[in-house]
């Protein structure tokens, strides 16, 4: 089977409802991203400095060098940068998150304790502020089982998050298999909580972001200056609480780092947003473990028994061959697409077999056209009509026509089977018996080709309805 295990659907149009504690229109949710002590150095056992997420300007990695530049930058934000952020949150009385880089956490003792009496998260940020994307599976879970044990003897208690961030293909579902996760926050992919299911596990997902987050600051086309991340913070705000308000609430991320926002220059715009989001009613503050909590709560993982993407082509054909009238081969083709998780939907499964119709040859077409019942046959015999006819035409009232009624739809039906060569099709849910009258007269006046393509149209029509009529949990 040829398929694509990327989710590109997620919630579709219709999002949860969060149900954030106390009725909240917005879940803001601050990361502080300790790294300070963590990141590459030859003092670390690494081959290179560190050139990632410092003021160094288009920095390089230095072989077999330290960078002093560098290093002194990460040592400003474990120094001054981390107790600037300190005060700030705890004066305001605003809880965070920590994604704690082992390694780093082993070096700052004053600054874990700190974390640790303003009873913030401290949540993974993996073993060494390096990048993963190259290691081999068995490295990367070495280090993630070195990240969880230097973790807990730091920290006094085991992560329950994890965001690695320099991640590889391979850190999700090697997290997942470690186990013991709350959640992971390895994607950028929502603005809500997710459920994965890998390896027989039920995963959480608890999204992060690169975009409203201080790293900009460090990028070209990032933010020059406080005003700049203010701006956008709170224009971020604004949507998603206006989304809130509407009955969708959402979770905003905000990332910082010690040695990036800790600057003096930068610190204000993110008290004027604090300030700023804090006057607002409804609104949550909350580390990602209390986040995850209530999402495991409030909106456990639920699962198809049977995903269609996964189906084997005879079940699959059982399930959906009678979506097209008398059509099996449509759903035949429809399998042998390139389908993922956003096929395991009405929608999803319709946009397939759509495809295969449309590109089948004008003959199968109109062999499909022709396989659905004559109106004649909606009318006088309903015991030939499929299960699924026999509903949607008994549905739609043309079971219960009068005899004036009978006879001059019968009248045009004569008219339309000899000018067309097919029978009249329309999907019957989308109209009452009056409505499907008018239409019938209406499209007398096509022509061939264009009542063809009308045809064509409400087969798919009738096709969605039938999917949506089915089981799909």
């Amino acid at each position: 089977m040829d398929r694509y295990e990327r989710d590109m659907r997620g919630y579709g149009p219709r999002p949860p409802d969060a149900k954030w504690p106390n009725g909240a229109k917005i879940a803001v949710q601050f990361v502080m991203n300790y790294e300070e002590g963590g990141e590459n150095s030859i003092l670390h056992g690494d081959e290179a400095s560190e050139a990632f997420l410092s003021d160094v300007i288009g920095a390089q990695p230095w072989p077999n060098q330290r960078h002093w530049n560098i290093e002194s930058m990460y040592e400003y934000g474990a120094r001054a940068g981390f107790w600037r952020l300190h005060r700030l949150f705890t004066a305001m009385k605003v809880p965070l998150t920590v994604y704690g880089v082992a390694t780093a956490l082993a070096r700052s003792p004053d600054q874990v304790a700190a974390m640790r009496e303003a009873r913030w998260e401290i949540a993974s940020h993996g073993y060494k502020w390096i990048d993963y994307k190259d290691f081999y599976e068995a490295e990367e879970r070495e280090h993630l089982e070195k990240a969880v044990n230097l973790h807990r003897e730091v920290v006094g208690t085991r992560p329950r998050g994890l965001y690695v961030g320099r991640c590889s293909e391979n850190t999700v579902q090697l997290a997942t298999e470690f186990g013991g996760f709350a959640y992971l926050s390895d994607s950028y992919a929502d603005d809500l909580p997710y459920w994965v299911h890998l390896s027989g596990k039920d995963q959480l997902i608890i999204p992060y972001t690169l975009e409203a987050n201080d790293m900009r600051f460090t990028t070209a086309s990032g933010f020059g200056d406080g005003q700049e991340f203010y701006n956008y913070l709170k224009d971020s705000f604004d949507v998603l609480y206006a989304e809130g308000n509407a009955g969708a609430a959402k979770m905003m991320n905000i990332g910082l780092h010690c040695r990036l926002v800790g600057r003096p220059g930068r610190l204000m715009a993110l008290k004027r947003f604090l300030d700023y989001a804090m006057a607002k009613e409804g609104v949550w503050f909350a580390r990602r473990i209390d986040i995850a909590r209530h999402w495991t709560m409030t909106h456990p993982p639920k699962r198809m028994s049977a995903l269609p993407s996964q189906m084997d082509m005879t079940t699959f054909t059982n399930r959906f061959g009678a979506v097209f009238e008398h059509s099996s081969w449509v759903a035949e083709r429809a399998h042998k697409l390139e389908l993922g998780p956003a096929h395991d939907t009405p929608e999803g499964i319709h946009n397939a077999m759509a495809r295969v119709f449309r590109r089948a040859s004008e003959d199968e077409r109109l062999n499909v056209l022709r396989a659905h019942p004559d109106l004649g046959d909606a009318i006088t015999k309903a015991d030939r009509l499929t299960d699924h006819s026999n509903a949607e035409q008994r549905g739609a009232g043309l079971t219960a026509l009068t005899d004036e009624e009978r006879r001059a739809l019968m009248d045009l039906n004569e008219r339309y089977m000899a000018k067309n060569g097919f029978p009249f099709i329309i999907a019957v849910k989308d109209h009452d018996k009056a409505g499907i009258i008018r239409k019938f007269h209406e499209r007398m006046n096509n022509s061939k080709g264009e009542e063809m393509a009308e045809a064509c149209y409400q087969v798919e029509r009738i096709a969605l309805h039938r999917l949506y009529a089915m089981d799909w949990t």
